[in-house]
């Protein structure tokens, strides 16, 4: 009995200690404040990259929806530097999905994907896909074909 209540707290101590470091790790702006150079939507099994036709202020209203969201405040960068970078925190344990949003001319090019794991079982995208129906109905994102679609 001894043996397994000493595994037992072995146990416990190690799940506090990497809910600890999932929830206290540090985010440097550096590592998460970029995107990777795509045109169209793109989505992984980690997260999901979306292009939006939102005319020269997208960024700014996304700035105002992203800033409203629950558990999600910003990491990095400004509508000013066309570029923002914010993380969302899981409710239950705090994992960090990092959401980065940048203004290319008429279009708004945003990146959501995780840090921790392998799959976001969808999360990304039902966040971002809903974030961006929010924008005014003027907004069209491009679908992996290329074509304009509307988020409404």
């Amino acid at each position: 009995m001894g043996r397994v209540m000493m595994v037992g707290w072995i146990a416990l101590a190690l799940v506090v200690v990497v809910l600890g470091f999932v929830r206290l790790a540090p985010s440097d702006p550096l590592d998460w404040n970029t995107q990777p150079e795509l045109s169209e939507d793109k989505e992984f099994r980690g997260g999901v990259f979306r292009v939006v036709r939102t005319g020269p202020d997208g960024l700014e209203r996304f700035h105002r929806i992203a800033g409203q969201a629950s558990r999600t405040k910003l990491l990095a960068g400004s509508v000013e530097d066309r570029m923002t970078t914010y993380v969302t925190r899981t409710k239950l344990f705090g994992f960090p999905d990092y959401t980065t949003a940048r203004q290319d001319g008429e279009f708004l090019k945003v990146y959501a994907r995780l840090r921790f794991g392998r799959s976001d079982l969808g999360t990304n995208k039902a966040r971002i896909d809903s974030w961006l129906s929010q924008m005014a109905p003027s907004a069209a994102h491009l679908s992996d074909e290329g074509e304009k679609t509307s988020t409404n």
